[in-house]
């Protein structure tokens, strides 16, 4: 995911994705088929970081307002542990979803944990009467992965006043007044 999100899909290849990983190109073969293969294990990896984060948070009896500022904590500690993970995921995946669509759902089945886990969250805040009724589920999707894949950037790029971490509460306020 490192080299993927550093040198982006096209200018990754299995030459130096084995050297990063100080393996013969006929090793990786041996688990990928091909790049491609790759880089979809990869999403369903990221994904399901961001999937499990969330379902442990969703299973908790709390509003749907704390739901989301937990999450957020838990999104920009991922950003700060292992920024490879989301930047990954915004880079390569989102970047490019041209070349996942084929066969998978207009690329959404890569990233199916953490939708579903997206789709519960949305739901509870409509079910405690939180959130808007009616609302669509992509603008809402929106509202909530583009803040935080803007200040995911906005740290990438260490144009931020402070440590990323430290606007949680001001993140987690705004997707909840765009959603309530």
């Amino acid at each position: 995911m490192k080299l993927f999100a550093r040198k982006g899909f096209y200018h990754t290849t299995i030459p130096l994705l084995a050297k990063e990983l100080k393996m013969s190109v006929g090793n990786i073969y041996n688990y990928f088929p091909s790049k491609m293969s790759l880089a979809k294990s990869a999403v369903r990896f990221a994904s399901g970081i961001l999937a499990s984060s969330l379902h442990r948070i969703n299973e908790k009896d709390i509003t749907a307002k704390e739901k989301i500022y937990l999450f957020v904590q838990d999104y920009l500690e991922i950003i700060q542990k292992s920024p490879e993970v989301i930047e990954f995921f915004l880079r390569v995946y989102l970047a490019n979803r041209d070349l996942f669509e084929e066969d998978e759902d207009g690329g959404f089945r890569l990233a199916e944990a953490f939708v579903q886990e997206v789709e519960v969250l949305l739901q509870y805040g409509i079910r405690h009467y939180e959130f808007r009724k009616n609302q669509d589920f992509f603008i809402s999707f929106s509202v909530l992965t583009g803040v935080l894949g803007a200040f995911t950037f906005l740290a990438g790029e260490n144009v931020l006043e402070k440590e990323v971490a430290s606007y949680s509460k001001e993140i987690a306020d705004a997707i909840y007044r765009g959603l309530a």
